[in-house]
């Protein structure tokens, strides 16, 4: 019996093929990034990058550290998008160049912030014992 790709296992040559293509366009977007756009008072880094099924489209994760605003950083790199997406299509041979989706990902500051939250609960309890 044949297996979808959208039921297919975790250990699949398709998932492996998507994982590479991740690890893949987060290496040469985060060069072409670092060379072609240039932040004021912000360090811009790919968390992650997430290559839909059929490769067509590409979600950017971005995380910003500093003091600029995170919309203005997307949208800097939405306004960047087509270059980006051409330097990509010269470094990276797939059938199709991936649409590149940029979103900010806050992870970083939402995990200090748990760490801030368990530190401020762990502090008033060792103070009674």
């Amino acid at each position: 019996m044949a297996t979808s790709l959208l039921h297919c296992s975790i250990d699949s040559p398709v998932k492996h093929r998507q994982l590479r293509v991740n690890a893949l366009l987060k290496r040469e977007l985060s060069s072409s990034i670092a060379r072609e756009v240039h932040f004021e008072s912000a360090l811009v880094s790919i968390n992650h990058v997430d290559v839909t099924s059929d490769l067509k489209n590409a979600h950017v994760f971005v995380s910003v550290l500093g003091s600029a605003d995170g919309a203005s950083i997307i949208n800097k790199l939405e306004a960047h998008r087509p270059a980006l997406q051409a330097e990509l299509s010269r470094r990276v041979v797939l059938k199709y160049t991936p649409h590149l989706v940029f979103h900010l990902d806050d992870s970083i500051q939402r995990g200090a912030r748990v760490i801030e939250i368990l530190q401020e609960i762990e502090t008033p309890h060792s103070e009674h014992e």
